[in-house]
């Protein structure tokens, strides 16, 4: 036994390793694809571009074990199946549970692997990832000013151009504005055409710009509807920036440190739950504005008099009856103003705390993610392994289409159930329904195959099909 045991370990684990590989290549491909125009041209050592490589690689992990036990699972019971060495076990006296056994304990222990990775390894992977993608990508700002996109990466301005050559130096319709003074958008510069260079230590973005206008408003004035604006035309105009907070210097952690991705389970509960006491407050908090804002003098100072006073009341309203009719209508827009205003800012209270749980229900979400993805593993080999076994198909070919074919369903019912989260339509709880609802399948398959069931033999499907159609064939011929 311990032979066939090795036999079907090593037949397991090589397209496991294989295939966990090329789903994170696919990954850092997808990866490289998105942030190839911030990476590119800027100069940066090999080591920095492979360091960035390898922690964005080690984020994709726990998305690649899952796809890479599925397509080893049914490949390695296909090939056995294929090569009519499962019948020769079964003929043996070994079932195709105790087939799957050595399989199923190689992948519980992957599964308990993938959890310690994503509660430990991985929050701090993602902060080095996150690290080093911030420093790519503001390292040489002069290519990251894009045409008709508004950059704001240079401290104190936001640049706006229209057109860009290819080699990141002559620009058209060029607006900076200047917002050193916080005083928002009071110093705006317009040029037609211009041109963008480095100096050569890098310490500076020079802009020489033509044929344009300077606008600059005093925000000193006194009258703040009738302030001074200045408009001065130039030729030639030349703006620089300073560059030295751009050089290749990593970023502290401390910048980035409580993003709720970098946290671990014992982490996350914690910022829960103090998420969720600052949430309580808040309702505490607009409770008290709301009734110190807008009821009466005399009810707020006197709450319970003045209930038991309408409360003997039969209709409250009615009170206003021996007021003059002046009066009454004063009474009458005063209500109706107050309603319409704790309308309003019930709707904007309401808005602040939806805002506070859909960032607390992404906390939740990585929270049960790191149980669930795990958790993955084992459900789509249970998937896997006995659909390999009743297809009797190894190769690429059908194990790659049905890899794909489970794991995108898994993938889909997993997207929605976190889209729904984040929208608050369902708790966090329910990130566990896409591996609930492939657990079905998985025993489905699992009995079918360990009871030899021809589920997708031709001739039973076909001795289904008679059975059903043997009725209505009975009831034509009787017509007949």
């Amino acid at each position: 036994m311990k032979q066939i045991d090795r036999l079907i370990l090593r037949s397991f684990v090589g397209p496991l390793v294989l295939t966990f590989l090329l789903a994170v290549f696919v990954l850092l491909m997808q990866f490289l694809w998105k942030y190839i125009d911030d990476m590119v041209g800027k100069g940066l050592d090999f080591w920095i571009i492979a360091q960035l490589l390898f922690y964005a690689s080690a984020t994709f992990v726990p998305m690649a074990l899952p796809i890479a036990t599925l397509f080893a699972s049914i490949m390695t019971m296909g090939n056995f199946g294929e090569k009519y060495e499962l019948v020769a076990m079964k003929a043996g006296g070994i079932s195709v549970r105790r087939v799957m056994m050595p399989m199923a304990l190689l992948v519980l222990i992957l599964t308990g692997m993938a959890f310690y990775f994503a509660n430990n390894v991985m929050p701090v992977a993602v902060l080095k990832y996150k690290m080093t993608l911030y420093d790519v990508t503001r390292k040489k700002p002069a290519l990251n000013i894009k045409p008709s996109e508004y950059y704001s990466g240079i401290d104190g301005y936001v640049i706006r151009i229209d057109q860009k050559d290819k080699e990141n130096k002559n620009l058209k319709n060029i607006i900076i504005y200047d917002h050193t003074d916080g005083m928002g958008n009071v110093s705006v510069t317009v040029a037609n055409s211009g041109r963008m260079t480095v100096t050569p230590d890098e310490r500076f973005l020079v802009f020489d710009m033509y044929d344009g206008y300077s606008y600059v408003e005093d925000v000193k004035g006194q009258n703040a509807y009738a302030r001074p604006l200045t408009r001065m035309k130039f030729d030639e105009q030349t703006m620089s920036f300073d560059l030295s907070a751009f050089a290749f210097n990593k970023v502290d952690k401390e910048h980035f440190r409580g993003s709720y991705q970098m946290m671990n389970v014992s982490q996350l509960d914690d910022a829960m739950d103090t998420l969720y006491i600052n949430r309580d407050k808040k309702v505490e908090e607009f409770k008290k504005e709301i009734l110190s804002s807008y009821l009466l003098t005399e009810i707020t100072a006197k709450p319970k008099v003045v209930q038991d006073e309408l409360s003997q009341v039969d209709n409250p309203l009615s009170l206003i009856d021996n007021l003059s009719e002046r009066k009454q209508r004063n009474v009458r827009r005063f209500a109706l103003r107050s309603a319409r205003k704790v309308n309003e800012d019930m709707a904007m209270y309401n808005q602040i705390l939806q805002n506070d749980l859909e960032y607390i229900n992404r906390h939740g979400i990585e929270w049960h993610q790191k149980f669930t993805l795990s958790l993955a593993c084992f459900v789509l080999f249970l998937i896997g392994a006995p659909f390999g076994s009743i297809v009797r198909k190894g190769g690429l070919g059908l194990p790659l289409v049905a890899s794909v074919v489970f794991f995108v369903l898994y993938y889909v019912i997993n997207t929605i159930c976190i889209k729904a989260i984040r929208e608050t339509a369902m708790p966090p709880s329910g990130m566990w329904i896409s591996t609930l609802a492939m657990l079905p399948l998985g025993i489905f398959l699992t009995l079918k195959a360990t009871t030899d069931s021809g589920l997708f033999d031709r001739g039973t499907w076909l001795r289904i099909i008679k059975s059903i159609s043997k009725p209505f064939i009975r009831n034509k011929e009787n017509k007949i």
